[in-house]
């Protein structure tokens, strides 16, 4: 399964790109809970005009404008081009309720309704549409909080915590150390499949329960099972040992922390990895989609075999 991509750089550069698009002259654009206020964010301040959000515009406030435009802004009752924006659009069902709401309040304002992503089923819901992206789609502000979690690999350090500095990684007191207390870094607010790690199996213990002190909810912790750190510098098997992992969970996806490690990851199975580093989906070409299918349809023949 290849997912379309798009991280906080992309949806700033494609909200620039598309400013022609805008209608001439909005006096504010309103944010539609909750990243459409993100995106509406952005795009009120490459317009340098006023900002709400939806809640906010159906009782008539504004935000706050800061030092750029005090003295030079409207009231709401001057705002008389209105452009409420969302993120994305999918089956629209969320800007059709808006659309009702807005109408009941029955304002003396020309409004227009915006996305910045749409499908190619979608964008007749929406005056304007900046970019057509196709399902499945993920961006950088929702993944970690996303269902599709539920069936993925997800890496442990880098991802749900830092990665130990040189002076931690001992295989000892201080890596036991770093274990116990290091902070969460990127925190899942859904179950995660499985947590796929380089750690060694004899950390399974510190590592189960730092999971659970944070509240990190997941289904399997995969660990790499070496008596110690020269043995796993000796296999040197980090990216097989992951992507053994993914192919044998049957996951959509693994969210890795290495640039070079998820590009390998990706190669060994034919799938897709998402690098939280490099903030990029990396998807596998033909061959690679098809070695990884080979892969696959043989280990199927080889259990059948066993059983």
């Amino acid at each position: 399964m290849d997912f379309h991509f798009r991280s906080f750089a992309d949806l700033n550069q494609i909200i620039v790109n598309n400013l022609a698009k805008n209608p001439s002259n909005i006096d504010l654009v309103v944010g539609m809970p909750r990243s459409g206020l993100l995106a509406a964010n952005i795009l009120a301040l490459h317009l340098n005009c006023l900002l709400a959000d939806l809640e906010g515009f159906l009782e008539g406030r504004l935000l706050e404008t800061g030092f750029r435009l005090r003295g030079k802004t409207k009231t709401f009752d001057e705002c008389k081009r209105v452009l409420i924006l969302e993120d994305s659009i999918h089956t629209g069902n969320s800007i059709r309720e808006i659309k009702d709401r807005v109408n009941e309040k029955n304002l003396d304002k020309e409004i227009f309704y915006g996305a910045v992503f749409v499908l190619p089923k979608s964008k007749s819901i929406v005056d304007i549409y900046y970019d057509i992206c196709p399902l499945p789609r993920l961006f950088e502000w929702n993944l970690m909080h996303h269902e599709l979690l539920e069936k993925s690999c997800v890496d442990l350090d880098g991802v749900l915590c830092r990665d130990p500095k040189d002076h931690e990684n001992d295989d000892g007191e201080n890596y036991l150390k770093f274990i116990q207390n290091v902070e969460p870094f990127l925190f899942p607010t859904v179950k995660l499949g499985h947590i796929v790690t380089n750690r060694l199996e004899k950390y399974r213990q510190p590592t189960e329960s730092w999971l659970t002190r944070h509240g990190i909810k997941y289904g399997k912790l995969i660990m790499l099972d070496l008596p110690d750190k020269k043995a796993r510098i000796e296999a040197n098997s980090y990216a097989s040992h992951k992507a053994k992992a993914y192919l044998e969970t049957e996951s959509v996806l693994f969210v890795e922390s290495s640039a070079r490690q998820a590009a390998e990851i990706c190669k060994m199975t034919g799938r897709s990895v998402y690098c939280t580093d490099s903030k990029e989906m990396i998807n596998p070409n033909f061959l690679e989609k098809n070695r990884g299918r080979f892969k696959r349809y043989a280990r199927k023949i080889f259990n059948t075999k066993e059983q």
